[in-house]
């Protein structure tokens, strides 16, 4: 077999497509797609996301210490579109995208509703790791379309058709 050097970008590819939800200290609602995110804990489960300093959620995750993790399936790609080329400074991409949100039960973040599972989450730490910083959250409470679980509560990924 030859090998050749790869774009080191994609070198983890494919991973699900999510948005991020958060709201600013000043009561703002916001969502970014993000493509750093993975598990990092299981006891306690957490997650990490990676977020550019530039962007206009980093300040909000920054300031109010939590965010949800929306996994993002097929059927919202248009709004994972146009979350992620739009920028909330500019207007409220939530309202504009026609996007359904709920309020978290366990942390002061939008849940999008559209999106098939949602992982509410609390700040516990952040790192630089160059480009980004990685928000370690721990996960409050996940939501899940009933249709999508197992008998046992768990997740049933092969359900859904993650974008």
């Amino acid at each position: 077999m030859k090998k050749a050097n790869a774009n080191m970008k994609s070198c983890l590819q494919p991973a699900p497509k999510i948005l991020v939800s958060c709201r600013g200290a000043d009561g703002k609602n916001n969502a970014l797609a993000v493509a750093y995110c993975g598990n990092c804990s299981y006891a306690p489960p957490m997650v990490m996301v990676g977020i550019v300093p530039s962007r206009y959620s980093y300040h909000m995750v920054k300031e109010t210490k939590c965010f949800v993790v929306n996994l993002v399936g097929v059927e919202q790609k248009e709004m994972f579109d146009y979350l992620g080329s739009h920028s909330g400074r500019d207007e409220d991409k939530l309202a504009k995208c026609g996007a359904a949100v709920a309020e978290g039960e366990k942390v002061n973040a939008p849940i999008l509703e559209d999106c098939p599972v949602n992982i509410e989450c609390s700040v516990v730490d952040s790192i630089m790791t160059g480009s980004h910083e990685m928000f370690i959250g721990k996960v409050e409470a996940v939501h899940c379309e009933k249709s999508l679980l197992k008998e046992n509560g768990d997740i049933d990924f092969s359900k859904i058709n993650l974008l």
